[in-house]
């Protein structure tokens, strides 16, 4: 066998090889911007033909419109630079879907060191983008759980430990004033008691849902604070705001109207609150604030409960409000 017909021969085993494979084997002549090959493996994955791929363009046109721009800068800074490369996109298919590939570039250069050609593979990683999808959207789904009461739905403890840090540094840093509401369902043990846990349970719901429609402004936070205990951060809220809301807390849950025949204040479900304000400065810290609200919302039920006490924190004396 002539060398000719072993080189023929040697190339012809070289293209069964690359036309074997799953990945889809291709070269760009780099000067004019051509495909001087495709793998046949493009058409049953895409549905373009082999033959439709001619110049550089078909292949940017058939990148998604939202992946587009950034791949083709990306891949073309590279190539430029002689950087072997790899990029991940959405390519559309002819009937209109789209194939996530990953395309693993290697720069040809010639002897000066200038690009002469880019010699590719792209791979189908379909399934693995589905799977970093669900894991993605798993973690997201843990993280919101981590910050989510799984009862009642809202904001936890640990979020109102997270908001309360960093809207207090907001508060130091601007001097706005930062209002917080710390309440209690009054007589809720006796409730359980007398109407069962499921019953209780669907009041805690209740009472949550209607608190985050009393403090609905974006940065309004409403958690539970743990039991029958609530817990709500104004930001950029003074004191008259802050009583207002309360307030608008109480009555809200009175047009609920649930029944609470083991209360010794009333025949309806009520709440006992304690509202605090301050701007807070160097020496005041969020524990001691928290301490201050609390002790409010114990001198509330101390009082007679379904009222709320505020107080100027850091300052000022408590006032008592009732309905």
């Amino acid at each position: 066998m002539s060398r000719s017909e072993t080189v023929e021969a040697d190339s012809a085993v070289y293209k069964t090889l690359l036309e074997s494979t799953k990945a889809i084997p291709w070269k760009i002549d780099w000067a004019s911007m051509t495909f001087a090959y495709i793998g046949p493996q493009i058409e049953p994955l895409l549905g373009w033909s082999q033959q439709s791929w001619i110049s550089a363009n078909d292949w940017a046109e058939r990148i998604h419109e939202e992946d587009r721009e950034r791949v083709v800068s990306f891949c073309i800074a590279q190539s430029q630079n002689g950087i072997d490369h790899e990029a991940d996109y959405r390519a559309l298919t002819a009937d209109g879907r789209y194939v996530w590939i990953r395309d693993v570039v290697h720069v040809q250069r010639n002897a000066a060191g200038e690009t002469e050609a880019l010699i590719g593979f792209m791979f189908d990683i379909s399934e693995r983008k589905k799977t970093e999808e669900q894991l993605l959207a798993l973690q997201k789904q843990l993280e919101e759980y981590s910050y989510k009461d799984g009862l009642t739905g809202i904001n936890n403890r640990r979020m109102f430990d997270s908001v309360l840090e960093v809207e207090w540094a907001s508060a130091q840093r601007t001097r706005r004033p930062l209002s917080l509401v710390l309440l209690d369902i009054d007589y809720f043990k006796q409730f359980n008691d007398h109407y069962g846990h499921i019953e209780g349970d669907d009041c805690l719901r209740r009472v949550a849902q209607t608190l985050e429609q009393a403090a609905a402004r974006p940065r309004d936070c409403v958690a539970r604070f743990g039991g029958e205990e609530f817990a709500l951060i104004l930001p950029e809220t003074d004191g008259e705001s802050a009583k207002k809301i309360a307030e608008r807390c109480r009555r809200l849950i009175g047009q609920l109207r649930i029944p609470h025949e083991q209360s010794r204040v009333a025949p309806l479900l009520t709440l006992s609150l304690g509202v605090g304000t301050l701007v807070p400065e160097a020496e005041d810290t969020p524990q001691a604030f928290l301490a201050e609200v609390d002790r409010l919302l114990y001198q509330a039920k101390r009082q007679g409960r379904d009222r709320l006490l505020h107080g100027h924190c850091g300052g000022g004396e408590a006032d008592s409000c009732r309905a």
